[in-house]
């Protein structure tokens, strides 16, 4: 008898092992991996036990099938084949990974075709959410949860809802889908309703989706349109933020609508009564009234006399004294004013307002206080090329003109005799309220000089004279204090005596009045008419007579009598 040796009898064994192995197994082997269908032989509160076919039954946890789920023996159902045995040499089935093995097929066939897959949100997790799709986790991106950023996602968690299929990769277990995606096709279709079926004046509801400073754009289900931050409410807005949030739910009205570009214009205020109704009634010229300050710009501030009516008080209306004052320097945002209606333009929807027709006209209180003729006092609060300024009660100003300083002085020159500061009286001489100028005078404190010189003199008169300058010209004289002048052709009858230099300053001379002018202060004299007339005068009186006397000797006469007559002066 031949004995093997161990050495020869290892290979034998493993021959024979495989050779079992198979025939336990056979070709069952490759089913470890995939899903196949079994027959419920056994069930208890635990566990479901299967028989897939194979040499072995195998169990699954009940819970696998929700206890809630209506099983008998004998019922078949799709599990996966995990492993062929456990500890207790039992087949390892799992009715979940059956469930997602199924829903990976089906996946995999509805992103072939394009088409969409019903899942539920179910989780949060780092830049997104996870959805159960049949059995199949995916992850869905926050930006892919919808068309607009969504603050809250409950109440979409644990509703059944389409998403479309972007990404898959089984080998990783990876699933990438959209809710957006699919609410964009959606509003695709929407969009091409409902641009067919708007109309203008059609009031529709919306979201405000977006924004901007010039106004908010209003997602009406599929397409936006532009409410202007001028539409939104009658009143005044400076931003539409002060009136609207994004998200905010608003209901709208079509203003305009172009089909062709399919721009939308809506406006808010359009579905409110318009407070400029009936404004003319409501504010009559002359009115006073009270309103809130909204707005301060440099030509003005707007007064909200009601809610969504505004006017206008512009800056020449804000005071009666302050000029060049910004607004902002007199009235302030918010504050309660009193203003008076000066104007209203209601088709223009324009109202102008008063500031200071609700206050005393400092003016017209002057003007009662300080008649044309009166005195006062006040300080030099300024000095220009025109004259002084001088500061009067109600904080207004009065100005003393340059030609009514001084009665003997150019202008130019009794100004400088002033400064900013002094303390001056004045005459009031005019005062025109509708204007706002009051005009005064210094000079007008005193008697006009040359009007006193001139009071009893007028022209043709006959006076006697002292010489106070000598020109080539001719020579000034000095009347009662007053100044005539003497042109050298007027200096004599005889030409050769027509010379300035035979004067001497303090000579008298007696001359004719030719001119008298109060404007430029001036007399103008001449001894030559004064001769012409003197011998006029004497052939009236002596050329008539008979005595045979000579025109020389009349008019020597005359002369003498006019000289003896002057001395006796």
């Amino acid at each position: 008898m031949v004995t093997k040796t161990a050495a020869e009898e290892i290979p034998a064994m493993k021959e024979n092992f495989a050779e079992l192995f198979n025939e336990m197994f056979g070709e069952d082997q490759g089913l470890e991996g995939s899903v196949v269908k079994g027959t419920i032989v056994a069930l208890s509160d635990d566990f479901v036990t299967i028989d897939v076919g194979l040499k072995s039954e195998g169990r699954i946890a009940r819970r696998e099938f929700g206890f809630n789920a209506e099983m008998k023996v004998g019922d078949q159902v799709d599990v996966f084949i995990d492993r062929y045995e456990d500890k207790d040499g039992m087949v390892v089935l799992s009715r979940e990974k059956a469930r997602r093995e199924e829903a990976w097929n089906e996946l995999e066939k509805a992103q072939a075709n394009g088409e969409r897959v019903t899942g539920v949100i179910f989780g949060r997790v780092k830049g997104g959410f996870t959805v159960d799709l049949s059995g199949a986790i995916a992850f869905l991106p926050g930006s892919q949860v919808d068309i607009r950023p969504v603050r809250d996602v409950g109440p979409l968690m644990g509703t059944p809802q389409p998403f479309q299929i972007l990404k898959m990769d089984r080998a990783r277990g990876n699933i990438v889908v959209s809710r957006r995606a699919v609410l964009e096709e959606t509003r695709v279709e929407q969009r091409s309703e409902l641009i067919k079926n708007l109309s203008e004046g059609q009031i529709l509801d919306g979201v405000v989706k977006n924004i901007t400073d010039y106004g908010a754009f209003i997602d009406l289900g599929g397409v936006d349109g532009l409410l202007h931050v001028t539409d939104i409410a009658w009143k005044r807005i400076n931003h539409p933020s002060e009136a609207l949030t994004i998200g905010q739910p608003v209901k709208v009205q079509i203003i305009r609508f172009n089909p062709e570009t399919q721009r939308i214009s809506l406006g808010m205020k359009q579905l409110e009564t318009d407070p400029w109704a009936g404004v003319e009634q409501k504010y009559p010229v002359g009115a006073k009234l009270t309103g809130h300050v909204t707005n301060i710009t440099d030509y003005g501030a707007f007064i909200e006399l009601e809610q969504g009516v505004e006017g206008l008080v512009h800056v020449s209306e804000m005071s009666w004294t302050k000029k060049n004052t910004h607004p902002g320097k007199i009235i302030s945002t918010s504050q309660e004013v009193e203003v008076m209606v000066l104007d209203v333009d209601q088709a223009k929807r324009r109202i102008s307002l008063g500031l200071k027709q609700c206050l005393p006209n400092p003016w017209e209180a002057f003007a009662q206080t300080h008649p044309v003729g009166s005195e006062i006092e006040g300080e030099i609060r300024n000095i220009t090329e025109f004259g002084l300024f001088i500061g009067l009660n109600g904080d207004i100003d009065g100005m003393v003109h340059l030609s009514d300083l001084s009665w003997d002085k150019a202008g130019e020159e009794a100004v400088k005799d002033y400064k900013k500061g002094d303390v001056v009286k004045a005459k009031v001489l005019d005062i025109d309220v509708e204007k706002e100028r009051i005009s005064l005078g210094i000079k007008q404190l005193t008697s006009d000089p040359f009007a006193d010189a001139t009071s009893d003199i007028k022209k043709g008169d006959v006076v006697t004279g002292v010489v106070s300058a000598i020109a080539d010209n001719g020579i000034e004289v000095d009347i009662n204090g007053s100044k005539g002048f003497i042109r050298k052709a007027d200096l004599s009858r005889d030409r050769s005596e027509q010379r300035p230099e035979r004067f001497a300053v303090g000579d008298k001379v007696d001359a004719k009045v030719t001119q008298i002018d109060a404007k430029t202060r001036k007399i103008t004299l001449s001894i030559k008419a004064r001769e012409i007339a003197e011998e006029k005068e004497a052939l009236s009186e002596f050329g008539s007579t008979d005595s045979g006397a000579s025109l020389g000797d009349i008019l020597g006469a005359a002369i003498a009598k006019k000289e003896a007559e002057s001395e006796k002066k």
